[in-house]
């Protein structure tokens, strides 16, 4: 955990040799879903292959930039482009950058990502805030030496997205006329999508929406105290419409064309956070 603890320091004093901003919100920007990071004001952009010890994206659709800056008034470091386990990261190398926040001071952090839709109402396009995951990725991100001064050996999960910002987001999108699901996001590794069998017994067991990605950030973000938002776009209802592509390059443009709701509904949402 030393280790760890050097290289994060190592990182963020390359940070600060670029800018003194002390960012109070997180963003993670999922697949497609980049385009918030062009209503940053005043933003600076710090490849991550120059940033020292960071993991590198290697997913169409992930840019690999962070990006710290104004957000309604509001200063945030958000990641236009996220790491997977499928990708070959290892747990710590995929949630490296939430430490990173952590040891920069960020207490708050939204999180989207595409996802397939499993519940009967959900149509493509849809957003949905995420109020429970189900992690059945086969690991965790915890497991290994605790450091206790990043957080406790065993961290309460049964509280992981936030009451209070899941309202905030539901009354945002009232008054924007924006329509948004509720529901569970069940994650797996990838990086084949899911078999119609498997996506049967999600459904089975609860979830609403199925993903790659999300959940190991989420669990070291709630690990080291931070309220957690999330949001999955939907791109795409397997089980409900067979014939839909499961194309990554159709996943990409049905979240993009998302931006349209995402965009204010996640400005308004860091205008309301107090």
């Amino acid at each position: 955990m030393q280790i760890m603890g050097d290289n994060i320091q190592t990182s963020i004093e390359y940070i600060k040799g670029i800018t003194d901003r002390k960012p109070i919100i997180g963003i993670i920007l999922g697949s497609g879903l980049g385009g918030l990071s062009d209503e940053i004001e005043n933003k600076i952009e710090i490849p991550y292959e120059e940033i020292p010890h960071f993991p590198q994206t290697t997913v169409l659709g992930h840019a690999g930039k962070l990006i710290l800056g104004d957000l309604r008034g509001r200063s945030v470091m958000a990641m236009k482009g996220r790491f997977h386990y499928y990708e070959g990261h290892s747990m710590r190398q995929v949630t490296y950058p939430v430490r990173l926040m952590q040891a920069m001071g960020i207490k708050n952090l939204i999180v989207t990502n595409a996802a397939g839709g499993l519940n009967d109402v959900f149509e493509t396009g849809d957003l949905m805030l995420i109020e429970d995951h189900i992690n059945f990725m086969g690991f965790n991100p915890l497991i290994g030496p605790n450091d206790e001064a990043l957080g406790t050996r065993f961290p309460v999960m049964n509280d992981v997205y936030d009451d209070t910002l899941r309202s905030l987001a539901h009354r945002v999108g009232e008054k924007l006329n924006i329509a948004l699901q509720t529901g569970v996001y069940v994650a797996v590794t990838g990086p084949s999508f899911e078999t119609t069998a498997e996506l049967k017994m999600f459904k089975v067991w609860g979830a609403d929406a199925v993903g790659m990605s999300t959940v190991p950030e989420v669990l070291v973000a709630r690990h080291a105290g931070m309220k957690v938002m999330g949001i999955s776009c939907i791109t795409n209802v397997p089980l409900k419409k067979k014939d839909e592509a499961h194309a990554h390059l159709e996943v990409l443009r049905v979240a993009d064309a998302a931006r349209t709701k995402l965009i204010p509904l996640v400005k308004g949402i860091i205008e309301g956070m107090n």
